[in-house]
Parts: C-alpha cells; sequence; structure tokens
C-alpha cells in the first residue's frame, strides 16, 4: 500500500542524509521510537498520532488510545499499512535496516541519527518543522540546552561502566548517546575506546581490568533490579554499583527536559559513594 502525498509536499534530508518528500502537514504519523513519540505529543500533537510502538509508555495518558505497531526491532508492517500513513519517523539505531527499507517504498520515512546531545537538539528542531510545529519544537531545543549548560560535571571525573544488559554483560560503548552524556556528566565511559561495537559484549575478566571507580546498571532495556545490584557489589567488591534511569541517559527527545534534574541528583549520590 503505498500513500499518495499529493502535490503539497517538501523535500527534505533526514539526520541519516536521506532525501524524502514529506507532506507539508502531515495528518497521520507512525512514530517507531519512544523517545520521539513523547515528542511528537510535547509539540502539541495528538490527533496525528496513529501509531506507536509496544515501548511508547510516554505520556501513559496519550499513548494508551494509539495503534501498536510491534516493536522497534519487529515493526508489524502490516498493522503499519492499515493505518496508511502519510509520514513515518524513526531512529538509524533504534529501528531495523530491513524495516526501514521495505516502509520506504511505500511511505515518506524521516530517520533520526542521534549520539550526541547536540545531534538531539538537531532533531527535536527538524522534527518540529517536519510536523508543523517549529516554534515549540525551536523552544524546547532551547530549554534543554540552556538546562545542560548549567549542569556543573563532577569535581573529580569517575570510571564507570554503564551496563544495559545481564546475560551476557553488555555495555554502553563508543559513539552512544549514552557516552556523550556520561561525559557531561563528568564521567569517563571506561569501554568507550572499546572495537567492538557501539554496545559491546564484556567479560568479568574485562570488568576487572577496566578498573572502575563505579557499575551503573541501568532499568532498560534489561530491567536490572536490588538483587542484581547486590550481585555485582559482591562479585565487584571496592566498585561503587548504582541503579539509574535508563531514560534519563538514553531518551534523547523532551524527555532531556527532565534529565538534568535527575543527573544532578545522581551525581550527588555517586560523589559520595565513591571513596577517592
Amino acid at each position: 500500500m503505498s500513500t499518495d502525498l499529493g502535490a503539497a509536499t517538501t523535500t527534505v534530508t533526514d539526520q541519516m542524509g536521506r532525501v524524502i518528500a514529506v507532506p507539508n502537514r502531515p495528518q497521520r504519523i507512525v512514530s517507531l521510537v519512544p523517545s520521539q513519540t513523547e515528542l511528537l505529543f510535547d509539540v502539541g500533537l495528538d490527533r496525528e498520532i496513529v501509531g506507536v510502538t509496544e515501548y511508547c509508555v510516554h505520556p501513559a495518558e496519550c499513548v494508551g488510545a494509539k495503534q501498536r505497531v510491534g516493536g522497534t526491532k519487529r515493526l508489524d508492517l502490516e498493522a503499519i499499512d492499515r493505518l496508511r500513513p502519510d509520514l513515518i519517523i524513526g531512529n538509524k539505531e533504534e529501528n531495523s535496516r530491513d524495516d526501514v527499507l521495505k516502509l520506504a517504498e511505500s511511505y515518506p520515512v524521516w530517520m533520526s541519527d542521534v549520539v550526541t546531545l547536540a545531534d538531539a537538539c538537531d532533531m527535536i528542531h527538524q522534527v518540529g518543522r517536519l510536523v508543523g510545529k517549529p516554534d515549540t519544537a525551536g523552544g524546547l531545543a532551547k530549554q534543554i540546552e540552556a538546562a545542560f549548560a548549567e549542569l556543573q560535571p563532577l569535581a573529580r571525573p569517575l570510571r564507570v561502566g554503564y551496563f544495559i544488559w545481564q546475560k551476557p554483560f553488555m555495555v554502553a560503548g563508543r559513539d552512544t548517546f549514552i557516552t556523550d552524556i556520561l561525559n557531561r556528566c563528568g564521567m569517563e565511559n571506561a569501554f568507550a575506546a572499546t572495537s567492538d561495537g557501539r554496545y559491546p559484549r564484556v567479560s568479568v575478566d574485562d570488568i576487572v581490568a577496566a578498573k572502575l571507580d563505579a557499575i551503573l546498571l541501568s532499568s532498560e532495556p534489561f530491567p536490572f533490579g536490588t538483587r542484581h545490584r547486590i550481585a555485582f557489589a559482591e562479585q565487584f567488591p571496592g566498585v561503587a554499583a548504582h541503579m539509574v534511569d535508563g531514560e534519563m541517559f538514553s531518551w534523547y527527545g523532551s524527555r532531556l527536559l527532565l534529565a538534568v534534574d535527575y543527573l544532578r541528583d545522581r551525581l550527588t549520590i555517586l560523589a559520595g559513594s565513591v571513596d577517592r
């Protein structure tokens, strides 16, 4: 199934460098990324959003009424076809290449590629223009930039590992948005220099050799909990282990407005827990 965009279209270049024709005022939007779904609602859309993923949970009072189109990595392409979207918004890291290529045969698919805070703010500006909300989106981006400009990093940098999975152990590595946020907080990602990909697997020996000051256990995608924190603390004595809200380190939409206060509080706790 394809969508007839008619004459009222604009040619744009997305963050992956892809040139696409998009409707000037999209009326049937499918969002394939949780953080960007929240952004779309926060810039003032609702009726226009017709499809979201199973992992789109914010804002809770809005997403519940929307059609689910599968997971970010395993989309339900038939469900998307039934929605007849005139714009699909995805992300290079979150969505599979095969799904994106298939959807792009029939629909305008705008893709973000976010590795830094600057990329995130650029994405917010671009999405705002795509959906006819440039002023609202621009205001959000400016607020986010101003808030992070006031974030004071740790006086004494900490060497950390940011864990996203349990079996096998997986961590955030090089060229990730998480690493950029860690750096802004005054934390050094001990696994950012690895050549084993952006989210490498690590062994117990790798973790010991990294000489970490702290271990950060993200709430997503693996739901680390108290029992995991205790197990890490026992397995790696002398290394402070903390659970952290993954949304505050990895969601690159309007949730960044909430992230700075959260990060500031966590930095206070981290600084007090590490024996320097």
